[in-house]
This record gives structure tokens, sequence and C-alpha cells, in this order.
């Protein structure tokens, strides 16, 4: 494996005054990275509406270039990613909540690369902690990950080597305990590294097998003893539980049948993991996540129909949503993985839902956004147009829900 070579130097100083100001900012109110508080897609925003009309959306911006980045939200800062044709040119976008209006925006340079038909140069998710803001870069030959603080100084760049994916990159990095933390399962040498958020300095790295790229975001998750763990998934290395300090590998199930997109989510100390290939789920499992058991005690149930690929899962009050990528929507109860309902929806679907108060929003390729009500009971509650497509998923923080859509950042607000 090719070592991580730190390429600036840290501006420490320039992180502690912005310090202070974070910590008086509730987490509820911010969404600080792929699918919000460790990417469970919840959010605790009351009064956001079910549908709207044109004139009840708050702003609507246009953006230079495409991207499928999910927003990040802190305090009154909005980040998202876009790119050029061919991926030459990366953009970090910081826009005001308020306005939409432009705050900043860093450039990076990189040759150009592959994708799939559905992915875009932009869609990794940037990740905030109110102190620096990161995202993860990639063409056919390098991988970068590079830090800014609020004002958009640049702190560091790292180079994690190089990257080898048919589809382009999906992953999106993570901030935890002062670490950013990147899962790098790729076709190429693999490694999960922690970097310290102040510097850029790896704390750990623990390597992987080679395999089929995973697109998948790691969760954390509590190990039962009073620590914590990064849960990662990919084709070549399962599900696996590594100390979030160290690095070191607690558990891991055997490899996955196939290709890792959608990220894990944790309820109830279970981690809900899904794969697929050819635009379809294939094989989903529920497996829990507590330290010293049999490899044979640790997958709780499986299922291998009517699964999602692309979108993530939602879990909320005991109940498991799986929302499949051509509109075949799943209800599950969570502890058993007995089937509660199953209904076709209208549409087809790259974003994954995130759930408010007791509705779930997702968005169609087309930009449909479709709300259903999380329950035992299907229904759907609405649908509104964004009047442009859109392969993202929605963030909502302060009150306001937002979308990214192929060229447009867009702000609902709520009563």
């Amino acid at each position: 494996m090719r070592p991580l070579l730190n390429t600036t130097a840290s501006a420490a100083f320039c992180l502690l005054s912005l310090a202070v100001a974070a910590s008086t900012l509730h987490a509820g109110d911010n969404w600080p990275r792929f699918r919000g508080e460790n990417g469970s897609g919840i959010s605790s925003a009351s009064g956001i509406p079910v549908t709207w009309t044109a004139d009840q959306v708050a702003w609507k911006v246009e953006l230079p270039h495409i991207g499928h980045s999910s927003p990040v939200v802190w305090g009154d800062q909005i980040f998202v990613t876009t790119a050029t044709e061919g991926g030459k040119t990366r953009f970090l976008h910081c826009r005001s909540t308020q306005t939409g209006a432009e705050l900043w925006q860093a450039q990076v340079t990189l040759g150009d690369s592959k994708k799939h038909l559905k992915n875009s140069w932009a869609s990794s998710t940037p990740c905030t902690d109110g102190r620096i803001v990161c995202s993860l870069f990639a063409d056919g030959s390098q991988q970068l990950v590079k830090a800014w603080d609020m004002t958009g100084k640049e702190l560091w760049t790292r180079e994690l080597g190089s990257y080898e994916s048919e589809h382009g990159l999906g992953v999106s990095p993570v901030i935890e305990d002062g670490m950013v933390i990147i899962a790098n399962d790729q076709v190429g040498p693999g490694f999960i590294t922690a970097l310290d958020a102040v510097t850029g300095k790896t704390i750990w790295t623990t390597e992987r097998s080679p395999g089929k790229t995973s697109y998948s975001t790691p969760v954390i998750a509590p190990d039962g003893t009073g620590g914590r763990q990064v849960i990662c998934i990919s084709e070549s290395s399962g599900v696996t539980g590594l100390e979030l300090k160290t690095g070191k590998v607690l558990w891991q199930t055997p490899k996955l049948p196939m290709r890792t997109v959608a990220s894990p989510i944790i309820s109830d100390g279970l981690v809900f993991a899904t794969c697929g290939e050819g635009g379809n789920g294939k094989y989903f499992a529920a497996i829990r996540t507590e330290l010293g058991l049999d490899p044979a005690q640790r997958i709780v149930y499986e299922r291998k129909t009517m699964l999602p690929y692309v979108p993530c899962l939602i879990s909320k009050d005991g109940l498991l949503f799986l929302w499949g990528d051509k509109g075949i929507m799943v209800c599950l109860e969570q502890a058993t993985g007995r089937e509660i309902w199953t209904e076709r929806i209208d549409g087809a679907f790259s974003g994954s839902p995130i759930c408010i108060e007791d509705r779930l929003y997702c968005v169609t390729e087309d930009g449909q956004v479709v709300v259903l009500h999380a329950g035992p009971q299907f229904r759907e509650l609405g649908r509104t147009s964004l009047g442009d497509d859109c392969h993202s998923t929605p963030a909502v923080a302060g009150g306001t829900l937002y979308f990214h859509t192929f060229r447009h950042l867009i702000a609902v607000r709520g009563k």
C-alpha cells in the first residue's frame, strides 16, 4: 500500500478560535455528514411541510456545475460539491443558509476520469464538525482528502494513493471524535484510515482486502463495553467492526456476495446492510454489533428479494423501511424481519430517504419529492416537483429542508 503523504502544513491555530463558536451549536441544529447524525437519515425537525408551492420555497439558486453530493449544514453555512464535465475541476461551495448566496468556494484540479452513467464527478458528500469542513476527491490515479476552516482557508491535503473504480467515487468522509474517517475499499489496495481533523496526520490505518469498490459510508456504533466502533461494509471484507480509537478489527462477517453501494444504518444493537448488482439489491442482513459473539450468532436474519441497491435504509419506531431503486417499498418489523407491507411507488430513485417526524422524504431521479407515512400502514402523503433531475439525498437543519438537484440548491422552510 502506498504511504499517505501530508502535502500541506496544518493551521491548527485557525481552528481554536472557531471551536468555541462551534460548541455553542446543538448537533440537532446541524446536518454534519451524509444523511445527518451518524448517517441515520433521522431529523428532529418539526413543521417541515409535506408539499409546497414555488412561492413557499425560501430560495433556489443555480450552481455552476453538476453534482450528486448531499448538502451538509453547520449553523448558517451549507456546503455542497460540483464538478466540470470529465471531472478535471471539482468545487466545494459554501453558501448562506439564509439566502443561498455564495460565501466562498474552493477549487481542486484533478485528471479526467470515467464514471457510471448515474454517478457524477461530485457525488462524495462533504463533512463538518463546525471547526473544519472536509471533502474527498478522486480521479483514475489518485484520491485526495482536503480540509478547510469555516472561512475557506485551506488547512491540509492528504494523498491517499491510487484509486481504482469502474463507477467513480461515491463514499463520503465522516468526522468523529476529532478524526476524519475514510473508508477506502476498492479494486486496488484498500484500507480504512483515521486522520487528525486539525492536522491531517494519520492516527491509524487498517488494511483491507482488495475487491469490488465500495460506495458505502461508515457509521459509528457502541461496542457494548463502553467503547465505540466504526462499522464498514464491502464485498471483499463483509461487515466489519473496527475499534474507533485504534482501528483494530473487533469482528468481521464473511465477505458479501456482491457490491455495496448503500451505507449501513445502526439501530438497537443491530447493523443493517445491503449489497447488489445491476441496479438491484440482492442480499440484506441484520447483524449484531456487540463484541464476543460466535460468528454464527452475528446474523439475526437475512433477505434476498425486493431490496434497495443504492438507497439507504431508514429505522423508525421498531420498523425498517427499504426504499427500492425502482420504486418497490418494503416495511419490515425491525427485530425479526417480518414483512409488514410491500407497495409500489411511481418513480426511480438514486438518492436515499430521510425521516422527519412520522414522514419519509425521498426524491425521484426526475426531481419529484415523494413523501410517505412512516408507519405500519402504507400511505403516500404527497409529491412536489423540484423542477430539475436529482440523484442526491435531502438534508434538514435549522428547521429547513434542503435539496441538491443536478444544477440547483433549494431551501424549503418549515413553519
